[in-house]
């Protein structure tokens, strides 16, 4: 079989180098003022990724348990604005997440929470091979406050970094949808969450 989660364990040197160069590029050289701001994390209005123009589509705030502590800020970039979340699913355009951790969070607790988000948006008949959810598992790491992890997806690809330093890419379309569907599909974190992602409000 065909590996479709490519260098998620030892990224190459030149992937490293083009995502993280690309996501500082997307990131910089944004005013103060075209800036959106949720939990004390600013994210700009607009930036450019590759000369693609993307749009601050959302920003909406992860919180875990009954006690709704905060985890991370999230922020949905989009080349249009878009509140139709099958849309975006289905899009072939360039769509980012930009993620901000607000709180420290385990490596178990968070593999378990992709695991969870993973097997309740692709049901059947979606179906994901268990080796290629392993391999993709295995490489998330743990994360701490103040890191920065982006995932770029463009058509059927998703390439994802921790901190400008790339952590692989998955290159298989179900797969693909099935990672951007955990924060926008039928069962994100909360409505709350998506609804903000999608430009709705809280």
């Amino acid at each position: 079989m065909t590996n479709r989660v490519q260098g998620l364990a030892a990224p190459t040197l030149r992937f490293c180098a083009v995502l993280a160069a690309s996501v500082a590029l997307a990131m910089a050289g944004v005013p103060p003022a075209a800036a959106a701001e949720l939990d004390g994390v600013s994210m700009p209005d607009q930036i450019q990724y590759h000369g693609v123009p993307l749009r601050l589509n959302g920003m909406g705030l992860r919180t875990y348990s009954v006690f709704r502590v905060h985890i991370y800020v999230a922020g949905l970039y989009l080349e249009k604005p878009n509140e139709d979340a099958d849309a975006i699913l289905r899009s072939s355009g360039v769509r980012m997440l930009h993620i901000r951790f607000v709180h420290d969070v385990t490596v178990d607790r968070a593999r378990a929470a992709w695991a969870e988000g993973l097997a309740d948006n692709c049901k059947a008949p979606c179906h994901l091979p268990p080796q290629d959810v392993e391999r993709f598992l295995a490489a998330v790491p743990e994360f701490h406050r103040g890191d920065d992890s982006t995932l770029v997806f463009e058509g059927d690809s998703v390439r994802i970094s921790l901190n400008g330093r790339a952590l692989g890419t998955v290159s298989e379309p179900t797969f693909t949808r099935a990672i951007l569907s955990t924060f926008i599909g039928p069962y994100p974190p909360s409505e709350p969450f998506k609804r903000a992602l999608l430009g709705k409000g809280n």
